[in-house]
């Protein structure tokens, strides 16, 4: 069964170890090898910056990235680079469309010239923080009460025009609560349930359903921390139902993280592995739904993104 995988850190892998071949190293959860054995029809590649790199290098090492996309990743055979989400539907049957994503405006400071830029080489979703603050708002570990920056606005505001889908998996809680009426596309692109794992990184009950209300989606994630205390695979499958129930399987979607965790849950280990969640997914839900979860219903949701 087909899937689409909404976040991985490929990028920052194949700069930070200076990894060439994307095609099989095996150092790559989400390596091309691994990704059509585990049926992933599109990935979205982050482009994410260390919080410690120097501001005056963060964009200079997000063009690195665009470049490792392109050289390493692009440069592999069948991969197809998405920058109209109808493409999804005109792959071959051999090819994995390659789709880029910013995680988090760190690198932009205040120019959003630097944002333009990034759009234009091909990004289709953006975070506006990761875990830190900067320019544009805070991050989840930051407090709480503090929101979107008067520089966040002119950010939606450009994000909007552009018809770039808001990531706000690393918002904090007033950040969200302030895009949220804002956004003309939104998403939660990896994050779990905080009813099941009390963790900053993943969406209360009311943000969940105050995200589905405004047209987003959910995205689970795969990394231990934001599933629970010896986290399973049975474990994320209980994230899943308790965000289905809350606010219907239809706007619930596969986010795994894989290549920016250090830990993988047992029958996940790599992007190979993934057909295993859809197994266990089985058990309780119908294969229509399971088919939802894997692909269909971010297909649906990039459709009406490229319509608005």
């Amino acid at each position: 069964m087909e899937i689409i995988d909404l976040h991985c850190d490929v990028l920052m892998k194949l700069t930070e170890l200076e990894i060439a071949k994307f095609a099989d190293d095996v150092r790559l959860h989400a390596n091309k090898e691994r990704l059509q054995l585990g049926q992933v029809k599109a990935q979205v590649f982050a482009i994410f910056i260390q919080p410690d790199i120097p501001q005056s290098l963060k964009f200079l090492e997000v063009m690195r990235q665009i470049e490792a996309f392109h050289t390493h990743v692009l440069q592999t055979e069948g991969m197809v680079h998405i920058t109209e989400w109808s493409q999804l539907d005109t792959l071959a049957p051999h090819e994995i469309g390659a789709i880029l994503s910013l995680e988090g405006c760190s690198p932009i400071g205040e120019d959003l010239a630097k944002l333009s830029a990034i759009i234009d080489a091909g990004v289709k979703l953006v975070g506006l923080t990761w875990n830190e603050e900067n320019a544009v708002a805070y991050g989840a570990d930051q407090d709480a009460k503090l929101g979107l920056k008067p520089f966040g606005k002119e950010v939606v505001n450009l994000l909007n025009k552009r018809d770039i889908i808001i990531d706000v998996s690393h918002l904090n809680e007033q950040g969200f609560w302030d895009v949220l009426p804002f956004a003309k596309h939104i998403i939660a692109s990896h994050s779990n349930a905080r009813a099941l794992c009390n963790h900053p990184r993943n969406l209360t009950d009311a943000q969940a359903k105050a995200l589905v209300a405004h047209g987003g989606h959910i995205h689970v994630v795969y990394f231990p921390d934001f599933i629970g205390e010896n986290a399973t695979l049975d474990d994320l499958v209980t994230h899943v139902k308790h965000l289905a129930n809350l606010v219907g399987v239809e706007h619930i979607g596969l986010g795994s993280d894989y290549d920016g965790i250090d830990r993988t849950v047992q029958g996940l280990a790599h992007a190979g592995e993934v057909q295993n969640l859809l197994e266990a997914l089985r058990a309780h839900f119908t294969d229509e739904e399971v088919r939802g979860i894997a692909s269909a219903n971010i297909r649906q949701y990039m459709k009406k993104a490229a319509t608005r």
